[in-house]
């Protein structure tokens, strides 16, 4: 790829000395000049030249403002889409032919000029990496412009090929990988903070710790993805277990569980692009080859809007003065919110208030499409895993509480069963659970009555 990247470079260099860029228009502002020379891109022009024109597309887009961006991703919408009247004369012509030929004709040209664009931009040295950027762009952008979500579809489109698991590596990250992976990995760690080098090798070193990242082949120190795993004896019920850097390391030979404790999403531009399930599935794979003694692969999970699920409920509740929950959520708040968990007898009755709600949260409610409301819980369903446990008070950092008062679940690989579970909850969203998980969502929830409707954001 080194050899790859040198090359473009010195093909785009040669470009630029045949391309005149300073002939755009000088009273044009930055984005018509980009426009122009997306114009440009699109037609028939060398390749040297065409590299060139890429890099200072990419160039000069990089330099605009976030008000310059959404002008250009406007552009894009309204300039760099299909030629509606062509397609109107050839669809009539496929409506009176019927003929293959003309079929291809018509989806050909049905391809927005944007993807044409976006491929030719993906040719430039460092063109994929600021392909994805853009599109982190873009998604802040649609927030104020909905209608941006067409091209954002051309970009979908686009990731999802080049994206591709047949393109992806997995890689191993330990010690002895590059300081700029690693640095990146401290970076975009989204789930359980690491503080510092001594914590993040404390979390790759040690023999009972694995990391397992997915790369692209164009962006080779990117990291897209990746999952941290701990080797151990048993199934944890909270996350101290996992990251005591006090612990006894525990020699691999000695494992009997491999969990996943955390997996991160690297680039925002990639959002909605799945590949989290073949990175967990490559991993049992690689975790089986190597350690086939263990007989037991699961999560620790975090739980994502929880809280503000049951604040909802509350809230909606028809007798909220004696409601067992308005009160349980108003002791969080008397008992000073961060140490609420340290009073005993406050604990004991949170928790019995509490741990019923949080399962029928995971096993009943339901999103406005039919789906589990938590984002990371359609995440491993899908992948076909069981939800095994609810653990009370696994997480007491600040960002466990706050999301979920503290608690976190197991979800459980079982090989056997991984390709049922996936079919039963993509045909009919069944949740797979335990039978004690079960057990917990059907005990005693009035005055509840009304469950609140919301969505939650992508698993992470």
């Amino acid at each position: 790829m080194s050899f790859l990247n040198d090359l473009l470079q010195s093909i785009t260099e040669r470009g630029r000395a045949l391309t005149d860029f300073g002939a755009l228009t000088q009273k044009a502002t930055p984005v018509d000049q980009i426009a122009e020379l997306s114009a440009r891109l699109l037609s028939a022009i060398g390749e040297a030249s065409g590299l060139a024109t890429a890099a200072e597309i990419l160039t000069r887009y990089e330099a605009l403002d976030d008000s310059g961006k959404g002008a250009f991703f406007e552009r894009l919408l309204h300039e760099f889409g299909p030629d509606v009247e062509r397609l109107r004369d050839m669809a009539r012509d496929f409506a009176e032919t019927g003929d293959w030929y003309t079929a291809n004709r018509l989806h050909a040209e049905s391809e927005p000029g944007r993807q044409k664009l976006f491929r030719r931009l993906n040719q430039a040295s460092g063109g994929t990496i600021a392909l994805i950027r853009m599109r982190s762009d873009l998604l802040d952008a649609m927030k104020d412009n909905p209608d941006l979500q067409i091209v954002d579809r051309d970009f979908r489109h686009l990731f999802g090929s080049w994206f591709n698991r047949g393109f992806l590596e997995l890689r191993k990250i330990d010690w002895q990988t590059s300081a700029a992976i690693l640095e990146k990995i401290i970076k975009y760690e989204a789930v359980h903070e690491i503080t510092d080098w001594q914590d993040l090798r404390g979390r790759i070193d040690p023999p009972d710790r694995r990391l397992y990242a997915f790369f692209h082949p164009r962006i080779q120190d990117e990291p897209l993805i990746f999952v941290e795993v701990a080797l151990m004896q048993d199934m944890p019920s909270d996350i101290r277990s996992v990251l005591n850097p006090d612990r006894q390391i525990l020699p691999p030979d000695k494992a009997k569980a491999a969990i996943f404790y955390s997996i991160s999403d690297c680039q925002p531009g990639l959002r909605g692009i799945s590949f989290g399930n073949f990175l967990i599935k490559q991993v049992i794979e690689e975790l089986r080859g190597e350690l086939p003694f263990i007989d037991r692969l699961a999560t620790l999970s975090p739980v994502r809007g929880l809280a503000d699920w049951l604040k909802e409920m509350a809230e909606q509740e028809t007798s909220s003065a004696d409601s067992k929950l308005s009160r349980a959520l108003g002791r969080i708040e008397e008992l000073a919110i961060d140490d609420w968990w340290t009073d005993e007898a406050a604990e004991a009755e949170l928790r019995a208030v509490l741990m019923p709600l949080a399962a029928h949260y995971f096993v009943t409610a339901r999103s406005r499409r039919g789906t589990p409301l938590d984002p990371i819980s359609r995440f491993h369903l899908g992948n076909g895993a069981r939800l095994e446990r609810i653990n009370w008070l696994a997480d007491t950092s600040g960002a466990g509480l706050k999301s979920a008062y503290g608690i976190m679940v197991n979800y459980l690989y079982k090989l056997d069963e991984i390709e049922k579970n996936h079919e039963r909850f993509v045909i009919d969203g069944t949740v797979n659970a335990s039978a004690g998980v079960k057990k917990l969502a059907r005990s005693d929830l009035k005055p509840l009555e009304k469950l609140p409707e919301q969505e939650l954001g992508e698993a992470s």
